[in-house]
């Protein structure tokens, strides 16, 4: 009987430089680890140090304290990250969501904090890293937002708002740098197995019971691929897109 062939996918990023914003947990730790499986070179940040030394040697990657909820602290993050890797290939902007509320529990005040966290900062991530990338002729920027930009999400008003304005950014942004050969790319979770759902859940539900099709939580180790793939070579032609990852929660046609 004739062995079968199979193919291995070389994304063609080995040596790349990455940032991962957040990455000590979560979906940006996803994300880290599939770059980090392609032999990219990856430096990923964290607010608290203990939690950033665990994450980095699970990882095998280098990591900086860095706060990106603050425009500040993302441009510091990048400025750190730069200064180890020598260069940065690859973004992939990433952040805790603002504080849960809807439209009459949620004051004036906490918008602007909510868009800095969650627009702004990536604007000032990009800020940082794209010129240089148009210098070489090649770059990955991938931004992880929400479902919520395509279908908002009941009681995180402030998320909805801010994250749907990140997105139009990068979809402009994505047409005036693509004839530099680089890519931006939005990737829009739904419910995955990460502290965000069981600080807002209380505990981790289960896929039936949010009426996800699959019937299933997300895997964050999935997710990551997801991220890897559109940094690699095969989806050059690739670029102004929000992919959802939710196991078929979104229900509209685009």
């Amino acid at each position: 009987m004739p062995q079968l062939a199979f193919l291995v996918v070389d994304l063609g990023i080995r040596g790349k430089r990455a940032v991962v914003a957040a990455g000590t947990a979560g979906l940006g730790f996803g994300a880290a680890a599939a770059l980090v499986a392609e032999g990219v070179e990856v430096v990923v940040c964290g607010r608290d140090k203990a939690r950033l030394d665990a994450a980095t040697a699970k990882l095998g990657c280098r990591g900086v304290i860095a706060d990106v909820s603050t425009v500040e602290g993302s441009i510091d993050f990048i400025r750190q990250a730069n200064a180890l890797l020598g260069g940065i290939d690859i973004l992939v902007a990433n952040g805790g969501g603002p504080p849960a509320g809807d439209f009459a529990s949620t004051p004036l005040e906490s918008y602007a904090p909510a868009v800095e966290r969650s627009m702004l900062s990536v604007v000032a991530m990009c800020k940082e890293v794209v010129p240089a990338m148009q210098e070489r002729g090649w770059g990955r920027i991938v931004a992880i937002t929400s479902t919520s930009v395509r279908q908002p999400i009941g009681n995180l008003i402030l998320s909805n708002a801010a994250r749907s304005g990140v997105t139009s950014f990068l979809k402009t942004m994505s047409r005036e740098v693509a004839a530099y050969g680089i890519t931006v790319n939005t990737v829009q979770p739904g419910t995955h197995a990460t502290d965000r759902i069981t600080q807002l859940y209380g505990s981790m539900p289960s896929g039936k019971e949010l009426g996800i099709p699959t019937g299933t939580i997300g895997d964050p180790a999935d997710f990551g691929k997801v991220v890897a793939f559109l940094c690699g070579d095969a989806a050059k032609f690739v670029t102004g897109t929000n992919i959802q990852v939710d196991g078929g929660a979104y229900s509209g046609l685009l």
